[in-house]
């Protein structure tokens, strides 16, 4: 199993562009598993034990890291 990565999800209801750093483990291709806990006072667009695509991006300041942008769908 690979090392535990750090991706970025989306904070929702902040009103400005905001970004959790999310510990997550690497499950293949561009695909990662969320952990959490999720705190008390943040609501995140994915949730932890969610599978989501990820991809890199430039926040401001020039800083880059990898971001959640889909959910991934499990076949049931």
């Amino acid at each position: 199993m690979s090392e535990p990565q750090q991706v970025y999800v989306a904070l929702l209801d902040e009103g400005v562009d905001c970004w959790r750093p999310v510990v997550a483990q690497h499950v293949g291709e561009d695909q990662y598993v969320l952990s959490g806990p999720i705190p008390e006072d943040e609501v995140w667009e994915f949730q932890p034990g969610e599978t989501v695509r990820c991809r890199e991006r430039t926040f401001q300041g020039g800083a880059t890291g990898l971001v959640a942008f889909a959910r991934v769908q499990r076949d049931p």
